[in-house]
């Protein structure tokens, strides 16, 4: 996708160094980061340096071969594995990539071991492109029912930031609404503003804008007059993880739309890759939410009058706050899960079928 009118994609691997797109910086300033050592890149996980479930999946298998580059030894590269899976415990691509990445390792010789886990890396990311542009084409079939119906722009309501930077490229939510757009349909996406770090606001906003996709920033709790008042056709999201019975885990605050859009009767679609189901967790409720430091809700960045990025207190100095990053929408509220292989009832006999589990 686009920045300033040049492609890009969210990671790459450059003589040694892996490169990110710094997103704690975005939207005020565009900073590519080299991560150098396998710290660095569990700390660009843990700091949100890389966020959204397939981007952090796609690092923490880089991360290994920062590991294997750092020190060739099998104790380094478990250790390394195990404080990448703990960096962040939701997002279950984190666990995946590097359990891929371990189990691709087993029995090859140590000269080998660089290039094996460099070209899993890249193979892991290059899949996961391959399966967001997928979601989008299998998705766009929805946007255009809606649209040959109503003759007029579809307006689609999503949240927090499941676009392409959230992933390697195209986005899950957002990849629908690309392909859509790069139809000639015309589309109008409300965007949530996300607190408490406004990814919706600072990203999906800001890449909607670089692709040219009209949109318009709301506050996370205007979603509900909106459906009310007839002006969101569709509801689109992301997940970091979701379970085999079609429960879905994303970001704090989905399942109060899902609620509202099950209310309003607007159809509530989650967009997934399948290294994003988790098929062993069978109940909502024992899936791990994170809780984050509280200063994320106490404390907001913004660009001063000198264009400066500067934090500063919204809260009052004795108040105590507290921040969970998740939530879990059952099944019954999700109309269907957009995967790269189709589209599938929320249930477990819809995820059965689609995959052949």
């Amino acid at each position: 996708m686009r920045i300033e009118g040049k492609e890009y994609r969210t990671i790459w691997f450059d003589s040694g160094v892996v490169k990110i797109i710094d997103q704690t910086k975005l939207p005020h300033k565009f900073i590519i980061k080299d991560l150098k050592s396998v710290k660095d890149a569990i700390n660009a996980i843990k700091i949100m340096e890389v966020r959204g479930a397939p981007l952090i999946g796609g690092t923490a298998a880089y991360g290994i071969v920062l590991a294997i580059q750092e020190n060739n030894n099998p104790e380094f590269i478990n250790k390394s594995a195990e404080q990448l899976i703990q960096s962040r415990p939701t997002a279950i691509n984190l666990k995946w990539a590097v359990d891929r990445m371990m189990k691709k390792l087993l029995g090859i010789n140590s000269d080998k071991t660089l290039d094996v886990a460099l070209n899993e890396a890249k193979e892991i990311c290059d899949e996961d492109e391959k399966f967001c542009e997928n979601i989008g084409i299998n998705g766009l079939k929805i946007i255009e029912e809606i649209y040959n119906r109503k003759k007029d722009t579809v307006n689609i309501l999503t949240h927090c930031n499941a676009g392409w930077l959230a992933t390697i490229n195209w986005g899950t939510a957002t990849s629908p609404i690309y392909h859509a757009h790069k139809k000639g349909i015309p589309v109008h996406v409300w965007v949530d503003e996300t607190r408490p770090r406004n990814q919706g606001a600072n990203l999906t906003s800001y890449e909607l804008n670089e692709e040219e996709i009209p949109n318009t920033i709301i506050a996370d709790n205007t979603g509900g007059i909106l459906m009310q008042r007839g002006e969101v056709d569709m509801c689109i999201v992301g997940t970091d993880r979701t379970l085999s019975n079609g429960d879905v885990c994303n970001k704090i605050g989905t399942y109060l739309k899902a609620l509202a859009a099950h209310d309003n009767n607007v159809p509530f679609y989650v967009a997934l890759p399948s290294s994003t189901i988790d098929w062993e967790i069978k109940e909502g409720k024992n899936i791990p939410i994170e809780e984050r430091n509280s200063e994320e809700l106490s404390h907001v960045e913004g660009v001063d009058e000198n264009n400066e990025i500067k934090k500063v207190l919204i809260y009052p100095k004795k108040s105590k706050a507290m921040n969970l990053a998740f939530d879990v929408t059952p099944a019954k509220y999700v109309t269907g899960l957009i995967t790269e292989k189709g589209i599938s009832e929320a249930s477990s006999n819809g995820l059965k079928e689609l995959f052949k589990k």
